[in-house]
Order: C-alpha cells, then structure tokens, then sequence
C-alpha cells in the first residue's frame, strides 16, 4: 500500500510508524534464535560460535535445540538455552522431533519477543522453520527465517529422494539463504531448483582463541624425541577418508620421523584401529577422541591432514590455518578458497595418498620451509576473522527485519 494514495493525515502516521519501527530495529540490539545441531560438526561449531559473537555484541541470543551445544560453555547474561523435548509413546517408533522443534521455536518466539529465527542446516531445521512461521502467522505474528547450508545438508543428505522436495521446499520459502562457500552456493543450484538469491557468508574463526603458544611438557609428551606432529580431526566418517590419513601419516614417517594425532570420533574408528595395528603403527599414531580445547593441539601440531571426499568449506582446516598449522588435503569443495597451493598448503585429488604424502614431505623437511608454511596459514586465517564475518550477518538480520516492518505497515 503506498502512503501518496491515502490522505494526508494517515500518510504521514504510517510513514512516522514505517520510521520509527526500522529505527527501533537498527538501533536496537535484537532477540535472535538460532537452530542447530549441538554436536562438534561444523554447522553446530558455527552456529555456536556466531550466537557466542552476537551476544558478545550485546544480542540476546536464543539456541534451541535438543540439548546444549558442546561449544556453549560458561556463562553470559544474554545467552539462552531451550531444549527441544520430544515426549516417547509406545505408538512411535520414531519420535517426530521436527514437530517438537516447530511448537518449540514458536513457544520461544511467543514468550521471549524473538525477532528472528536463523536456522542452521536445512535437514530437517528449515522445514521445522517453515512450520512454525506459518502458525506464527495465524497469529498474526511475522518472522523472518534465514537458512544457512553448510554442506552435506545440500551435496549427500539433502539430495537423497527421500528428503529433497522437503528441503528444496523449505530452502525456497527461507526469507534469506546463505550458503558457506562460493561452491556450496554453486552445488545448491545444481542439484535443487532454487528460487531465491544464495548469499556466502563464509565460516570464520577466533583468532584470538587460536593465539595461544605451543606448550612444551605436552609437546613433550606426544612427540618425546623432537618428532613432527600430524594433526586430523574429524567426526569420522566414511566421506573423511580416514584410511587415506594413516596410509599418508605411513609414508610421511618412513622419511620423517613424526607423531600422528587423530581427534575425533565417529563410525570409522574402529576400522581405523585396526589399520594402524595392521600397519604396525601403533606407537606413532594416537586416538584421542572428542575434544573441547582444539586450540591447544593446533597450537603443538606441525601439519593437518584433511583428505576428504568432499568438504563445504573446511572449518577443520580454517581452525588449523587460525593455528598457524599448514593443510594438506584433497582438491574438493570449498577448500581451494581457503587453501593457496604452495603456501599455506598444498591440495592433491581425492584419493591421492602418494601426492599429499610427498606434499607433506615438502612442507616439513626443514624449518625454514616449515615457518613460511606456517606464517602463511595464520596469514589467510585473518582474512576469515571472526570480526569480519560476524558483522555480515549483522546486516543481513537487519535489512530483512526492516524489509518485514515495511511489508506489516
């Protein structure tokens, strides 16, 4: 409706609201939800992080999901918990979760004057989004969604026939998507009939965090006689390659003497195990399973490896870079636009373990080589600083909010 149409009086009052109502969102800090996956992959590590920055910039952030995000520590007066709880009854034998987020997210809208949901992964956050926006519209209450794809939600998941018209769906009726990468953006538009304009955003990383210096007693502990330290870390599973890492680490340690670290958790492990004993590997190799504090092991490590099927972005490797630790890892994804080959690492074909293995003997035959290595990591490491990033998302929340104040007047 256009105030020239309406007379003189009523014009100006809404053009005063229009006003007032955009100001009160720009100037404001804003209520902001955020559904995600709690565990230690990279979406939930991402929205973790984001919602922590938020709030840290005096938002009043609000994560929903079925129980605390792992990366959630400590205590902030502007962070809030809500846990999706999905009641059991001998009639389901899969209990429908994407029904409980949905009556959650409005329940937390309604009672906690959310401004807007920001969902991160599509499967099954944006439909579950979708459902509750539409019963918020009945009453009379608009919201914006902003889904963010962060991979395997999109490239292995997404795409299987029994989940890709729901998620094509949900994604289409997003007020904003964002994608993490300029690939992840490329491949959503293949593989789905997508509507709507894909902005990247991409992940980013504390630098701050990751600024710690190296210490000695446990550098001491994992590599006692000076020996390289070879980082992976990974939910292990199968699309992580993970034989490929112990083959790589093999060869590597015939010509340099090194340590391997494998953090992580996940299907794979046991199988990995038995490579390693295979391999006759063992005192060389340690398991060290699910860790919080991945800024002390970067701080120790030389190398990481990340020979993966496929990857989104990377955050692994960012972290690593954050660290000041070189990636060598497979030509895949988004990793070429965070990996500059031949100076911060190098990349090698999916399944390569010859060429990355000598890669890594490159990287690591002298000191020298190695500084420049390592420099050159922590250099492309602030191009994806946090306070960089975190700002985008800032103006993005914005512009929608003040977009949906136009369109309630």
């Amino acid at each position: 409706m256009k105030c020239a149409a309406l007379p003189g009086r009523i014009a100006q009052r809404l053009l005063m609201f229009t006003f007032a109502y955009s100001c009160k969102i720009d100037c404001r800090h804003m209520n902001i939800g955020i559904v995600c996956y709690p565990t230690f992959g990279g979406s939930g590590v991402l929205a973790t992080e984001l919602g922590k920055a938020l709030a840290d910039k005096g938002h009043n952030v609000h994560f929903i999901t079925y129980q605390q995000p792992v990366r959630l520590t400590g205590f902030s007066a502007n962070i809030f918990y809500h846990e999706v709880r999905v009641p059991t009854y001998p009639l389901f034998d899969y209990p429908p979760y994407e029904t409980a987020l949905a009556s959650t997210m409005v329940d937390v809208v309604k009672n906690n004057n959310v401004d807007l949901l920001h969902v991160h992964y599509a499967i099954p956050h944006a439909a579950a989004a979708y459902m509750a926006k539409k019963i918020l519209e009945r009453e009379n209450r608009f919201i914006p969604v902003i889904t963010t794809l962060h991979g395997t939600d999109i490239t292995l998941v997404g795409r299987d026939k029994t989940y890709a018209p729901v998620v094509a769906f949900s994604i289409n009726q997003s007020d904003a998507i964002t994608a993490v990468s300029q690939d992840l953006r490329e491949e959503t538009y293949k593989i789905f009939d997508i509507e709507k304009e894909i902005e990247v955003i991409y992940n980013f990383v504390d630098l701050k965090r990751f600024s710690k210096r190296p210490i000695d007693a446990f550098k001491k502990v994992i590599a006692p006689h000076g020996e390289r330290i070879i980082l992976h870390a990974s939910n292990f599973r199968k699309i992580k390659r993970i034989p490929d890492v112990i083959h790589i680490f093999k060869q590597l340690n015939e010509i340099i003497p090194s340590k391997l670290l494998l953090v992580g958790d996940g299907p794979e492990r046991p199988m990995a195990e038995d490579l390693c004993r295979e391999l006759d590997i063992c005192d060389d190799v340690r398991f060290v399973g699910k860790q919080q504090d991945m800024e002390e092991i970067f701080a120790i490590a030389d190398l990481f490896l990340l020979p993966s099927e496929y990857e989104s972005f990377g955050l692994s490797a960012l972290e690593a870079m954050a660290g000041s630790t070189p990636v060598v890892a497979s030509h895949v994804g988004g990793l070429p636009e965070i990996i500059k080959q031949g100076e911060n690492g190098y990349m090698a074909p999916v399944g390569n373990v010859g060429q990355m293995s000598q890669y890594a003997i490159d990287i690591l035959k002298d000191e020298k080589t190695l500084h420049h290595f390592k420099a050159n990591a922590r250099k492309q490491a602030e191009r994806f600083d946090i306070h960089r990033i975190v700002p985008q998302y800032e103006k993005l929340y914005e512009r929608f909010l003040h977009s949906f104040s136009l369109n309630v007047v």
